[in-house]
């Protein structure tokens, strides 16, 4: 995804910082505009469909970040199976850790989770490209599809980031146990 223009990124960093002030549903657009130091005009001219699509731009934004951070924390990690590890447990703290996403979902999540479905090809794109990476260096079953992999595990990742179920993604024992079961057990050759 190419550079956001300054005035276009400022905006996503001013309904950011309004969201986490007001929330999803209280934020307007020219609460937006006067955060980012801009006009309602100006607003509306880089969003021209209105508050849904400033807030869909602002979540496929901040998970552009989110996954940038975390690609930084994991990248050392060379082997697929060490990388989903790493991954999962930094995410999943982060995840708790992140003080605007838990206060939306505290207070508004039925506002978030859809804005969450309707642009998840854009969220998981970002994470398959994140794993992409790692499976070219990683001997693979004979006859895995990558890309076909490489976006299974991206749902899957995603998936146990936003629910992890029965697993306890703090517990590092637990998450190479799940790791090696069910995300890279199932496309990373086996030793003989």
């Amino acid at each position: 995804m190419p550079p956001a223009p300054p005035s276009r990124e400022r905006l996503l960093e001013a309904a950011y910082a309004c969201v986490g002030r007001y929330g999803l549903g209280k934020t307007t657009m020219e609460d937006v505009g006067k955060e980012a130091g801009l006009s309602r005009a100006t607003v509306y001219r880089y969003f021209p469909q209105g508050k849904d699509q400033l807030v869909r731009e602002v979540v496929v934004w901040e998970a552009g970040r989110f996954f940038e951070r975390l690609t930084r924390a994991v990248a050392h990690h060379l082997d697929l199976a060490d990388l989903l590890e790493e991954a999962l447990v930094v995410a999943s703290r982060a995840v708790a850790d992140h003080e605007v996403l838990q206060k939306i979902l505290e207070t508004e999540p039925e506002r978030l989770l859809p804005t969450l479905t309707t642009e998840s090809a854009r969220i998981i794109a970002l994470v398959k490209q994140f794993l992409l990476l790692a499976m070219q260096r990683t001997p693979l079953q004979e006859g895995v599809d990558v890309d076909a992999a490489a976006e299974h595990l991206a749902r899957m990742v995603l998936s146990h980031i936003s629910g992890p179920g029965g697993w306890d993604l703090t517990d590092r024992a637990e998450v190479r146990r799940l790791v090696a079961a069910l995300l890279a057990g199932i496309v990373v050759r086996r030793s003989p």
